[in-house]
């Protein structure tokens, strides 16, 4: 447990298999480490204090209710006007791009946990019922995470479910910063499971174009290659994203309602981060690939991080 009400943490797990993961749901419902064997494979970046105090990214973090960038501060969404304060402190600002970025739910201390067992937890956020997210985004609705460890996997459900009269938008993601302890990220290798890259201009959105990419094309070692790069065409009904190592095979698979996926790994990095995403980035002002999910209804998307010894 970390100290103070808002960082109280909750660690479920398969001991059998020795695998576990630590989730602090008062503090955004960051999942804070995934350990196979003691071992962690989740980057940690400036931790949770950096995370609680700076919305710095790490671990496994929620990116709500827009994953990646926006192309305005200022925008027409359906019915709705959304203007994004770059002075709110929800409100986080690419420093090399100048755009809002990654939602607002960084460290959000509004999750409520509403059950935990020893291999699940399950929490709810009431999005309708905070005022400075209703203030950008007039939608009231009810998001519920869900996380369950069996064996040596975590599998991750989200859900958004309106409450009022009105649909609500469907374009969040996950940032996992994956990570293989002991060995240096030249070596480890990759399987990217995408069929096409969207072209990227100089504020990191997209230019309108997709480039094709073969079957394997990106396969291989990590060595010093960089990504940050958006994969808005995928490959099979379950795509599944791989990085090993001689000792370990980490695979994140997009299960359900993740058509597009953001693969980062910066130079230098000991991580490398596919993030699966229910939208291409932008997807709010663009409309491209956006979901809406209408009352009455309710959305659901599932993803599973999955650890084998090699």
């Amino acid at each position: 447990m970390t100290n103070g009400p808002h960082r109280e943490a909750i660690t479920i797990a398969d001991r059998e298999a020795a695998f576990e993961a630590t989730f602090v749901p008062r503090l955004g419902m960051i999942a804070s480490s995934l350990r196979h064997q003691g071992e962690e494979l989740l980057h940690q970046g400036d931790g949770l204090d950096g995370y609680a105090r700076r919305g710095f990214t790490f671990a496994l973090p929620l990116l709500y209710p827009w994953a990646n960038r926006l192309s305005a501060w200022d925008f027409q969404l359906g019915e709705r006007r959304v203007a994004l304060d770059p002075g709110s402190p929800i409100v986080h600002r690419d420093a090399a791009t100048g755009t809002a970025i990654h939602g607002l739910l960084a460290a959000s201390p509004h999750w409520l946990l509403a059950a935990a067992d020893s291999d699940t937890l399950t929490a709810e956020l009431d999005f309708g019922s905070v005022p400075e997210y209703m203030a950008v985004l007039p939608l009231p609705h009810i998001v519920r995470y869900a996380a369950t460890v069996s064996g040596t996997a975590l599998t991750v459900t989200l859900s958004v479910q309106p409450t009022g009269d009105a649909a609500v938008p469907v374009s969040f993601g996950f940032h996992p910063y994956l990570t293989l302890p002991g060995c240096d990220r030249r070596a480890w290798q990759l399987q990217l499971p995408v069929a096409g890259q969207a072209l990227l201009d100089e504020r990191m959105l997209p230019a309108g174009e997709l480039v094709a990419v073969a079957p394997g094309q990106l396969d291989g070692p990590l060595a010093d290659r960089t990504f940050d790069a958006s994969f808005p065409a995928l490959t099979g009904e379950q795509p599944a994203f791989v990085v090993a190592d001689e000792h370990r095979r980490l695979t994140l698979t997009h299960v359900a309602g993740y058509p597009v996926a953001q693969v980062y790994a910066p130079a230098g990095s000991q991580f490398i981060c596919f993030e699966p995403m229910t939208a291409p980035i932008n997807a709010l002002i663009s409309g491209d690939g956006l979901r809406w999910v209408e009352p009455g209804e309710r959305f659901e998307a599932v993803f599973r991080i999955s650890v084998n010894r090699a």
